[in-house]
């Protein structure tokens, strides 16, 4: 017998299948998605291969597959070509998508539940003194010894993999008395810990009632169907994932449950957990070590698990009899991978769903424009509206302040009037402020502070970003380019700036002008550790932190009931950024954030 098998490499030259010989000893166990290794090329190297056919003889004179690594499903294969041809891409790049994460060859350490852990052995004081007076001096010791910093408990793979470096420089910090190696037997279950009270399913209203029913009768059909779950923040919509999430369960199949890798929030898990326990759950994200990953993945192979929550990569999980996709906050740009290869991920989720017989359930408040038409036009998606909130409560008040007003008025700050004498009830009455920085897309744009004027690109009428470097303007998406402007061509105004404010300058601003005030920050340059997201959260709800400062982090997936006011910075600026789409975004996340806050 003969094997089709495609190399898993990334040149596009190799995107096609090349033929060995299947030895006699694993004729009955290779099949369609197997992983080997076989000698290709000239010298004597093994590659890495996958099986995407089988057949009786081969034209060419053909060697031998040398080794059998693994296997996936033959679907999976289907799936993997499917997107090489929709997404124009390798079909070994999509097969790595669908692999149990940790078992390339450098990564098999990973697999073992016994584990070698890298500590800091000398103070970090101590090491940083070493850094700067030159005792060391070599840049990926340097980076090692960083990422240990914040990611003590590494193991050597994932040091390797993370640094861009190799065994032997973590061998040398280890020699010199740096690090130091501890070994531990494992049990890599992010949920492990948590301890969470066990809850009952709370009773649907009407609307929720009506939009259960209907995807309950597809489920027991067996059937395919989208549908499009549109409804206001606090409405319910998690209350109905659970419900049919129990229905898929009551016929012994699983479900697959995607959130936005930046809402994948621990008060989502909590819920899941409190309701169905944590044996039955799998949870995959990139927040996770590559072990953890690696556990949680064979726990869904294995059918131990039949809840699979998680980011955009947990569609790909290998589950076993599929009875619903859910898809939570579907009009996130974080479904569409960004890297090769560049999948969306409700398109993978359509393709499963049709091919799985089980419906397809896209949630959100502020849908995606084209999801949205399909829906009110009844292509292809069902539309199911939920209008109310599910504990009658009503929305809050939403002020819009002109700045070009306040600067008019000699107010410089960040903050206008209202926000700060806002912000002074809230700390007199006890109750928690979010204040909410839009960084999504952020590029340095210019801005007229008189008129409000934005230089755009002639050609495309996307706003031109600024290049520091060069000094100019330029276009992301035309390439079109020109001087910084520096009068408005518009009211001839030289009041025109490059805008752009951070997190941590709104930060020093609240400390400056609320002293009295305890302040948390959550943004990319606080959330570098792991859990550190979850600990962020943990610590603005149990220790009644007065205000939380931050960027889309701050507004996605959580619910905070003591938090009474929700101030927006240049809540237009994002309407700015380089992007076709900025208004619809801006809509989005507007939207969202007006929702979080509960009525004084």
């Amino acid at each position: 017998m003969v094997a089709e098998v495609i190399i898993n490499r990334t040149a596009k030259k190799l995107n096609r299948t090349f033929d060995y010989y299947i030895p006699k000893e694993l004729e009955e166990i290779i099949i369609i998605g197997s992983k080997v290794l076989v000698p290709f090329g000239k010298g004597k190297k093994l590659e890495e291969g996958f099986v995407i056919g089988i057949k009786e003889k081969s034209e060419y004179a053909v060697k031998e597959i040398s080794k059998l690594e693994s296997n996936i499903k033959e679907e999976q294969i289907t799936l993997a070509k499917w997107m090489a041809k929709k997404y124009y891409c390798n079909v070994s790049d999509c097969i790595k998508l669908m692999l149990t994460p940790g078992t390339k060859s450098k990564e098999k350490d990973i697999q073992n539940k016994k584990i070698n852990e890298i500590y800091l052995k000398k103070d970090i004081e101590e090491i940083e003194f070493e850094i700067e007076t030159g005792n060391i001096k070599s840049e990926k010791q340097i980076k090692i010894l960083n990422f240990i910093k914040n990611n003590e408990g590494a193991t050597i793979p994932e040091i390797e993999m993370f640094t861009d470096s190799s065994r032997a420089i973590v061998n040398t910090l280890i020699k010199n008395g740096y690090l130091e190696v501890v070994e531990k037997q494992i049990d890599r279950n992010p949920i492990i810990n948590k301890k969470i009270e066990k809850t009952n399913h709370l009773e649907l209203n009407q609307e929720q009632q009506l939009a259960y029913k209907k995807i309950e009768k597809v489920i027991k059909e067996n059937q395919y169907k989208s549908f499009l779950l549109y409804g206001v923040t606090g409405s319910g919509k998690t209350e109905i994932y659970i419900q049919l999430i129990q229905k898929v369960l009551e016929v012994e199949k699983s479900s697959i449950l995607l959130v936005p890798e930046i809402s994948l929030t621990p008060q989502m898990i909590d819920r899941f957990i409190a309701r169905f326990g944590k044996e039955k759950i799998a949870v995959i994200h990139s927040k996770l070590s590559i072990g953890e990953r690696h556990d949680e993945w064979e726990k869904i192979k294995n059918d131990k698990a039949k809840i699979i929550i998680g980011a955009r990569s947990a569609i790909f999980a290998p589950v076993k009899e599929l009875g619903i996709i859910i898809i939570d906050e579907e009009h996130d740009s974080s479904y569409k991978s960004e890297s090769n290869p560049k999948y969306d991920a409700k398109e993978v989720a359509k393709y499963i769903a049709e091919k799985s017989k089980c419906p397809l359930l896209l949630g959100s408040a502020t849908p995606d424009i084209n999801i949205f038409y399909k829906a009110k036009e009844n292509k292809e998606i069902e539309l199911l509206t939920l209008t109310k909130r599910a504990n009658q409560a009503s929305l809050p008040e939403v002020k819009i302040i002109d700045l070009k007003q306040e600067l008019a008025n000699g107010n410089h700050s960040m903050l206008s009037v209202d926000l700060y004498t806002e912000i002074e009830k809230n700390l007199q009455q006890k109750t928690q402020t979010i204040l909410f920085l839009n960084r999504r897309g952020y590029s340095t744009f210019i801005m007229c502070r008189t008129c409000g004027h934005t230089i755009k690109c002639k050609n495309c009428n996307i706003s031109l970003t600024y290049h520091s470097y060069e000094n100019k303007l330029k276009c992301h998406y035309c390439g079109y380019e020109q001087e910084v402007v520096t009068v408005c061509p518009e009211c001839h105004s030289d009041k025109i700036r490059y805008f752009g404010t951070g997190t941590q300058k709104l930060e020093q601003e609240i400390q400056k002008q609320f002293p009295n005030a305890t302040t948390l920050r959550m943004d990319v340059d606080t959330v570098t550790k792991k859990n550190s997201h979850e600990q962020i959260l943990n610590k603005f709800r149990e220790e009644n932190i007065d205000i939380l400062i931050g960027t889309q982090m701050v507004v996605k997936g959580h619910h905070f009931p003591k938090v009474t006011l929700v101030g927006v910075i240049a809540a237009d600026s994002s309407l700015n950024i380089d992007d076709y789409r900025a208004s619809e975004r801006t809509f989005q996340i507007l939207t969202q954030v007006a929702r979080t806050s509960w009525k004084r």
